[in-house]
Formats: C-alpha cells, structure tokens, sequence
C-alpha cells in the first residue's frame, strides 16, 4: 500500500489526503510487523534488498495502471489485462526458450511424460485467469490502492488464522499488531461511509 502511494505521488504526482495516509500506515505496518515478527532470526541483506526492489516495481506498475486509466478513460480492465498477461507471455517465452539457461524445453518434455502435471497447470492457469478479471475490475472501478488494500488484508488475515488454526497463539506483540490492522481497515471504511453521506446530502432530489 505505502509504495502505491509513494510511486503514485513521486512518479505521476497523485495526491493523497492525510486519512488515506494514516490507514495505509496502520494496515502495512501492522502487516509488516507481524510477518517481521514471526521470523526467529533476520534474513540476509539481499533478501531485504530483493523485497524492497519488489515493493518498489509493485508499486510502480499499480502507480502506472492508476496513470493509464486517467489519461485513457476508454481503457478497460481486460485492456490493462490483456497488455500485461501479452507482455508477460512474451517476456517469459524468451527467457525459457531464447536464453541458454532457459528451461522451457526441459518443462515441455515433463508435461510430455506426466500429462497429469499438464492438466494441473492448465487448471492452475485457468482459476488465475478467472482470479485476475475481479483484480483488474477492482483496480479500473475502485484503484490500485483499494486492490491492494484488499490484498494485503487477504493475506494477513491468512496469516492469523493459520497461526490461530496450527495452535501457534498469538503474542501481546502481535495482537498490537492485528488491532493496528483492523484500525486502520475500520478507519478506512468509516471514510468511505462518511464520503457516501455527503454525497447523498449533496444530490438533488
């Protein structure tokens, strides 16, 4: 979420309001804190880095999808899909077959011997394909940070259920840290109510 918004202000200059900031802080660092937390010993600085150039490029494509649909109102969610599952098809199809080290053959031959593997993959990209029209939609209706928003509360509450499902009880830490998350989602929906009000005072009847 705070990359989204970092991307979008520095790049393309979208302004966001104080509220909007807040929200993001408490659910991203709520999120961050206790997936952090949960870790017994740090990772090494590459793996920071890796993360960092990761939210950085994230936040940078969900920045540009949000630029695309204001300077192209026209465009579509299954425009915006189509231009990056056809890019990423082109991409993926030079690394695996054009580069040396590429193993698409290799995967071809697999598929070749276990056609059951070949039906699993066809059915994994098939839920994908499905899963990304509701993201695409959610990102041309609603925002890029309103389809993270929902993904990184997804994955955290993933993330406390499954603690609270293998028996792992949460600490006081981590409490603080969900409390943090739900604040900042009770917030966030709290605005968006009050908006709705004034809208509907504000419309004729």
């Amino acid at each position: 979420m705070i990359p989204v918004m970092l991307m979008g202000t520095l790049v393309y200059g979208i302004r966001y309001t104080f509220p909007e900031y807040l929200c993001s802080f408490l659910v991203a660092g709520g999120t961050s804190s206790k997936t952090i937390s949960k870790l017994a010993h740090p990772n090494a600085p590459l793996g920071y880095g890796l993360c960092f150039l990761n939210l950085a490029f994230d936040g940078f494509t969900n920045a540009t999808q949000d630029s695309i649909g204001t300077r192209y109102p026209k465009t579509t969610a299954w425009d915006i899909m189509l231009g990056m599952n056809l890019w990423g098809t082109i991409y993926n199809m030079i690394y695996m077959f054009g580069l040396p080290h590429g193993s698409g053959f290799e995967a071809v031959q697999f598929c070749k011997q276990h056609p059951e593997a070949a039906w699993d993959i066809f059915l994994y990209c098939l839920c994908g394909a499905v899963g990304q029209n509701f993201i695409f939609l959610t990102i041309s209706r609603f925002g890029s940070l309103a389809n993270t928003t929902i993904t990184t509360t997804r994955k955290f509450v993933s993330i406390v259920v499954s603690s609270l499902l293998s028996g792992n009880p949460l600490s006081t830490k981590q409490w603080g840290c969900v409390a943090m998350v739900f604040s900042g989602l009770s917030y966030q929906i709290y605005l968006k109510w009050r908006k709705l009000q004034r809208f509907k005072k504000r419309k004729p009847m």
